[in-house]
């Protein structure tokens, strides 16, 4: 999956997880910090990209990227790697 495609379908959950943040238009640049997303928020938008994604990995794993964009191209190269 491509980059954009993953930084989609990581805007898609942060809008269903945190519906107030609708009409918030995304960056690559944006931290989840500074949108006001909470640990456990977080937790359930990974956790629903990995589902879209289809991709089997630690939350753990995902900790390392500052940003929404940086997010998108580590779960993108991880899922090309699973993928083989």
């Amino acid at each position: 999956m491509t980059k954009e495609k993953t930084f989609t379908l990581i805007v898609d959950a942060v809008r269903e997880i945190l519906p107030e943040l609708a009409d918030h238009d995304f960056a690559e640049t944006d931290t989840l910090d500074a949108l006001g997303v909470n640990s456990m928020d977080r937790a359930e938008i990974v956790m629903t990209v990995l589902e879209e994604m289809d991709l089997d990995i630690p939350l753990v794993d995902t900790h390392g990227p500052q940003n929404l964009g940086e997010l998108a191209q580590h779960l993108s190269d991880t899922a090309a790697v699973k993928a083989g």
